[in-house]
């Protein structure tokens, strides 16, 4: 049988051809960006390898993690950890999502894994929101963007653990088996653990990669083609600058560890709207919305990411107005 160290082009190989793809995106900002004259050009080459170098460290810990869950984690665990009705497993596993110190592309070849290893599919959406966006690195982050200010970090993580919650158990009302994909085969029968592990987490990282550079494409596009003067003369009107953040929050695409010192320089804009781009930001963006659709079809993309959106949005505006 053929195992995963019986094909080195694709356990070593791919690997080495992730990394070069890592250096040229760094080597091409260095080295391209002070003969670019055009600012816009610049900016648009500056975003699109921030976006890519500030994800795929995570991204791979993701693919790592999921690969580890698939070849170390027998599938029994799973069932003694999360309780058996899957309504009460939801909220279990979103709290789980804070011990995870990782950004959302993270945490989508991990819920990817969770599933394969029989997780319910509504436990595993959860987490895939909630680690992105309660972990401490992201809660410590938020508080050191908002000095003085401890109800926005609260406001966060209860708002975007009820969006966790809310959008599992939809799912787990609402959802269909046929709009995800079956869960990968977690290893051939005579393949040793650690041949399972290389396997995987080469066969994720390819994959899932190539879809980060496209939302990163994406993102960096949009970026410079929306004048700053739009999002100024809106920053006054209550409900549009909530809405105007969370769109802004889907195009910028910045990293969950990052997004709060942003939020804190939108001084022209109210806290909850600023809690809406800090709730909508780890949840649904242009890399993740690529992302999902790589790894989980788009039957699933287009039905979860405008529940989660909506979700994010309303949760953001109960909480901004209960709490700060």
């Amino acid at each position: 049988m053929t195992t995963a160290t019986d094909r080195p082009g694709r356990t070593i190989g791919l690997p080495w051809a992730f990394l070069v793809l890592v250096g040229l995106l760094v080597a091409g900002r260095f080295l391209l960006a002070p003969h670019l004259t055009d600012p816009a050009l610049r900016t648009w080459a500056t975003v699109f390898v921030a976006v890519c170098v500030q994800a795929i460290p995570f991204l791979v810990l993701g693919v790592a993690l999921s690969a580890a869950i698939t070849a170390f984690v027998p599938a029994s665990f799973w069932t003694r950890a999360l309780p058996r009705r899957t309504y009460a497993a939801v909220p279990v596993a979103g709290m789980a999502g804070a011990v995870l110190p990782g950004c959302e592309c993270a945490s989508v070849p991990v819920a990817s894994g969770l599933m394969a290893r029989g997780v319910a599919a509504p436990a595993a959406l959860a987490f895939l929101l909630a680690s992105p966006a309660i972990n401490p690195v992201v809660l410590v982050a938020t508080a050191v963007a908002f000095p003085g200010d401890p109800a926005m970090v609260v406001a966060r993580f209860a708002a975007s653990l009820a969006v966790a919650v809310l959008a599992g158990w939809i799912w787990a009302r609402f959802g269909r088996a046929a709009w995800l994909p079956a869960p990968r085969r977690t290893a051939d029968p005579g393949q040793g653990r650690w041949g399972a592990f290389l396997d995987a987490m080469c066969h994720d990282l390819m994959h899932a990669g190539g879809y980060l550079v496209v939302g990163a494409l994406a993102a960096a596009t949009l970026n410079v083609t929306i004048p700053r003067e739009w999002l100024t003369a809106v920053a006054g009107v209550p409900v549009v600058s909530v809405l105007v953040l969370a769109f802004l929050a889907v195009l910028l695409s910045i990293c969950s560890e990052a997004d709060a010192f942003v939020a804190a320089s939108l001084t022209a804009f109210s806290p909850t709207a600023k809690l809406t781009f800090l709730v909508v930001g780890p949840m649904v963006d242009l890399k993740l919305i690529a992302l999902h659709a790589g790894t989980f079809g788009r039957a699933f993309t287009w039905r979860f990411v405008p529940l989660t959106l909506a979700l994010a949005i309303a949760a953001s505006a109960v909480t901004g107005w209960a709490l700060l």
